[in-house]
């Protein structure tokens, strides 16, 4: 395949509705797309590269060819883009399923039609109702029919020539009453054919010709005084008002019409369909989604309703929605805010929010199972926090003064759920004087993640205040004047009653005292009070062994510093040899230190 020129491939594009395919090297469809105007959204993928994720990245870096077709609307640009992914599967688009896995009731194109169920769909075989996401309700209907109607169930030719030439005899099902023996002639084709009517109906939704149907059958052997025959009646006419009072039953002036509604998260949306008619809903199913570019929720349901009411056959004039869609789709779209079509509306979102949430709970459940425990304990964390990513690295910070005195703070870094010691860092105080914990707090926080930031190291995963309310405030403060409030989380906890805070939230969260998770905070947290602690008890040693060699005669605080640093304690330096001393000091300094500890032992 010759070199990909996008600006020459693009200058063939025209100004016109219709459906786009991307090709890769080998000469493979990766991507079908439509478009109101062809030129300008191809172009978009060309000259609005820093909009792009990583994964529309990934498909214009593979694109070598493009190839359009031109339509009269928007929605036959919606039809042919259905058609063209499920005929190419492309890897970069949402692949629309046909639903095979799921059954169909079909009532078969023969004589004295028979009502089965099938995964396979041969329209040349009969009439197809469905398809039932949920095999219940087709069950339930299948069972009503067995009720009313005598129809068979055996698989026989029953053409006109056979019945006539005596090729089939009745079987169990003629002498327990549940069929009429149309096989050997005991039942005419044409009454057969009034019941799978009925049938028809009561499948499209419709229960009332079916209830006036049995009536007027109730009436006419009432009037033949063939009162046992009426009772029949009046008992399948009661079968189907039970199965009516059990179905969803909406206001009967809400005609026909297609409910839609979608919710999504940042890999998958969530789209639950209901079908109403005659004011009953007769179908609803919900599917998810996986996200494969980002798509927008409009998109995403706009492909949605082509292909549920292609696969359940709706031709309803009113669609109804969660969200407004830009797009002509042979029907009346709305949104409605009161009445009994909101109710309606609620109750698809009622359903697609909890799918949802079902999914993404089985998802965590499942990926908590599969997990070690390290990442068992960091999956838990991440949902009871509801952050966005896994914490692998979490970085906690603790000040550390007593009475006022040498304030130092301290931060500790965990990896993976275990301690990175190599990470640590500790801080002497510089601008705040005198014990404010704030202060401190804001001072560390600032030269961490400036430091982060010159140096390019790489942001955590979660940031960890030791403290409440005003500590996590004054990080807060810090992570804002850097510009990074926001881009991480960032949470403090309290020691009283190991209070979770979380910014601007003064309600605080509560983790189960034995969940992991609280166990892996107050553990990284502990850690950076140990750390805090050892670094303040050092600092308070080192400034009393630099007090005491102050009193020395010429030894001031650089000079005790500098022994100290070279001798690492006043012992060492009380053991050594003038010429050891001096070559740090100088000869004057080094016999004062020699005289100054002479006295101190006698």
């Amino acid at each position: 395949m010759p070199e990909f020129d996008h600006k020459k491939e693009l200058a063939k594009v025209p100004h016109e509705p219709g459906v786009y395919r991307y090709f890769d090297a080998s000469g493979e469809v990766i991507y079908v797309g439509k478009a109101k105007d062809l030129k300008n959204r191809v172009g978009s993928y060309f000259t609005n590269s820093k909009g792009h994720d990583r994964k529309t990245l990934r498909l214009v870096s593979q694109i070598r060819k493009i190839e359009f077709t031109i339509v009269n609307t928007e929605f036959d640009a919606l039809l042919l883009e259905n058609q063209l992914i499920k005929r190419y599967l492309p890897k970069f688009n949402i692949l629309l399923r046909d639903d095979k896995t799921y059954p169909f009731v079909c009532v078969t194109n023969e004589h004295f039609p028979r009502v089965i169920t099938t995964r396979r769909i041969d329209r040349k075989q009969g009439t197809f109702y469905g398809p039932f996401a949920n095999l219940k309700p087709m069950y339930t209907v299948l069972d009503m029919f067995s009720q009313l109607f005598t129809i068979r169930t055996c698989n026989y030719n029953l053409a006109p020539e056979n019945i006539q030439a005596g090729k089939y005899k009745v079987c169990l099902e003629y002498h327990i009453g549940n069929c009429k023996g149309p096989c050997e002639g005991k039942q005419a084709e044409q009454e057969y054919n009034k019941d799978i009517e009925q049938v028809h109906h009561i499948l499209k939704g419709n229960l009332k010709p079916a209830q006036d149907y049995f009536r007027g059958r109730m009436v006419e052997a009432a009037g033949e005084l063939a009162f046992e025959q009426a009772q029949t009646f009046k008992d399948k006419m009661d079968v189907l008002q039970r199965f009516q009072s059990k179905s969803t039953v909406v206001n009967p002036k809400i005609a026909d019409a297609d409910v839609f509604s979608i919710a999504s998260d940042e890999t998958a949306a969530y789209v639950n369909f209901m079908k109403v008619v005659n004011g009953t809903i007769v179908q609803a199913h919900t599917v998810e989604i996986k996200k494969k570019l980002d798509e927008s929720d409009p998109d995403l349901l706009a492909m949605m309703i082509i292909e549920f009411r292609g696969q359940y056959g709706s031709n309803a004039k009113e669609i109804i929605t969660n969200i407004p869609l830009d797009i002509d789709l042979q029907a009346e779209v709305t949104i409605p805010q009161i009445g009994d079509k909101r109710k309606l509306l609620d109750m698809s979102l009622k359903n697609v929010l909890y799918f949802r949430r079902e999914r993404q709970e089985r998802a965590a459940a499942e990926a908590t199972a599969s997990a070690s425990k390290k990442d068992r304990v960091l999956i838990t964390l991440k949902k009871d926090l509801q952050l966005k990513s896994l914490p692998n690295r979490i970085e906690c910070f603790d000040n550390s003064n007593i009475q006022g005195t040498n304030p130092v703070s301290a931060m500790v870094c965990f990896v993976g759920g275990k301690p990175a010691n190599k990470e640590y860092r500790h801080y002497s105080i510089k601008t705040v004087i005198g014990p404010n914990d704030f202060a401190s707090m804001y001072e560390v926080v600032t030269r961490r993640y400036s430091r982060v930031l010159e140096e390019a190291t790489g942001l955590p995963d979660l940031i960890v205040i030791d403290g409440g309310k005003g500590q996590l405030s004054a990080a807060c403060d810090a992570l804002k004047a850097l510009d990074l409030y926001g881009k991480v989380p960032i949470i403090g906890i309290a020691k009283r009653l190991e209070e979770i805070y979380f910014p601007e939230d003064n309600l605080p969260l509560y983790i189960d005292k034995k969940s992991e998770s609280l166990k892996l905070i107050q553990r990284i947290r502990d850690e950076a009070h140990r750390f805090a602690i050892t670094y303040h008890r050092d600092k308070r040693s080192r400034n009393s062994l630099i007090s005491e060699l102050e009193s020395v005669d010429g030894v001031g605080k650089k000079t005790a510093a500098k022994l100290l640093k070279h001798f690492k304690g006043v012992t060492k330096i009380r053991e050594a040899s003038l010429d050891e001393v001096a070559e740090i000091v100088g000869k004057d300094r080094a016999a004062k230190l020699k005289q100054y500890f002479e006295a101190m032992e006698q």
